[in-house]
């Protein structure tokens, strides 16, 4: 099974960055129906940013994912606004003190993802159910243990994090908003999509997409040196 190494950390924030700005108008969209319209564009700049600082910041060989995870949650704190820089930058803090001091194996990733849904549920003061981005981590979370237990790859193990995140997204449409600036609207929340748990979607997505690469190239340095 190939771990999670830093140059994964490094790709999963790049994809991160063109998540966020190929769906921007999408997120800003989403929360101008029952938001304030500005989690797009914070998120668009927000990892724009980071991926500037990654790339200036950490390398691959003289950095860890921890360094990594660490950079992130310090620079979305500083440049995103609204309530999802507190709550993605504590995400990504709490993920980086679950990653150890190496690579992450399935158990780590699993935990990483853990601690990042833990962070988010802590500092928003939010439970699922609640039409938030909770509901969207917290199923990620689940999943994630539950395919590191089964025994799967640190790959797997995100994108079975992924895909309930996604599930988790979709389920938002049919909640009543009880938390944040969506609650004002009551009952007629019903019918949108959370954006925060949308953009989570993307995000963990990301992660998957950047653990796959790094499988797909593992196995083709295998290859070239066996031939």
């Amino acid at each position: 099974m190939t771990n999670l190494s830093t140059v994964w950390a490094q790709d999963w924030m790049k994809n991160c960055a063109a998540a966020a700005h190929d769906h921007r108008d999408e997120l800003i969209e989403l929360d101008r129906v029952i938001g304030d319209s500005d989690h797009g564009e914070n998120v668009d700049r927000g990892f724009r940013a980071v991926v500037d600082k990654v790339a200036a910041e950490t390398t691959e060989d003289g950095s860890t994912v921890v360094d990594v995870l660490k950079l992130t949650a310090k620079t979305l704190m500083s440049t995103v606004g609204g309530a999802s820089g507190p709550l993605l930058g504590t995400a990504f803090l709490r993920a980086a003190k679950a990653a150890g001091s190496g690579d992450l194996d399935a158990t780590t990733a699993a935990a990483v993802i853990e601690a990042a849904a833990e962070g988010i549920t802590s500092r928003g003061k939010a439970t699922e159910g609640e039409k938030t981005m909770v509901d969207a981590w917290a199923p990620a979370a689940r999943a994630a243990r539950e395919a590191a237990n089964a025994g799967r790859s640190p790959a797997e193990v995100l994108r079975a994090a992924a895909e309930a995140a996604a599930e988790g997204a979709e389920a938002t449409i049919s909640m009543v908003a009880t938390k944040g600036r969506a609650s004002y609207l009551g009952e007629r929340s019903v019918g949108h999509k959370d954006p925060g748990a949308a953009s989570t979607a993307l995000f963990l997505a990301a992660a998957a997409d950047a653990a796959s690469s790094a499988v797909t190239e593992d196995s083709g340095n295998n290859k070239a040196e066996e031939a």
